[in-house]
């Protein structure tokens, strides 16, 4: 009967510990509106780094899978002034833009730190990194 309750007793003990050691971070919603902050370039060699940019580049993801700026999104450090629009998908991490004037163009997104990050199609890293901005 002792060996019952010590078990019992281990049990609980190891059942009521919680992981603090990682807190879950809270991403935000991609929906919504997201200022562009950082331009990424890398010159081939690993060395690249984002670096703080002035713009009015905005980007806009609907609900219904649509995605709409107020820049070009088929150039690399486009600046408002020619909107484009296209779509997205969320699984995928993809961007799909209708409006350029060469092939479909497509790039990945991903959301880290709180910030979403676009990667062009580079030969060398190209990347542009947006904040959302509260409704």
């Amino acid at each position: 009967m002792k060996h019952f309750v010590l078990v019992l007793i281990a049990f609980l003990f190891v059942m009521s510990c919680s992981n603090d050691d990682n807190p879950t971070v809270n991403q935000p919603e991609l929906v919504g509106n997201w200022k562009l902050i950082a331009i990424y370039s890398d010159p081939g060699d690993g060395s690249g780094d984002f670096f703080s940019v002035e713009s009015d580049k905005m980007i806009q993801f609907t609900a219904n899978g649509m995605i709409s700026s107020n820049a070009n999104l088929c150039l690399l450090f486009s600046e408002s002034g020619e909107p484009s629009t296209g779509t997205y998908s969320e699984t995928e991490s993809t961007i799909s833009i209708l409006d350029c004037q060469t092939m479909p163009y497509s790039s990945s997104f991903e959301i880290i730190s709180s910030n979403l990050i676009i990667s062009y199609p580079c030969i060398e890293g190209c990347q542009e990194k947006y904040i959302k901005l509260l409704e």
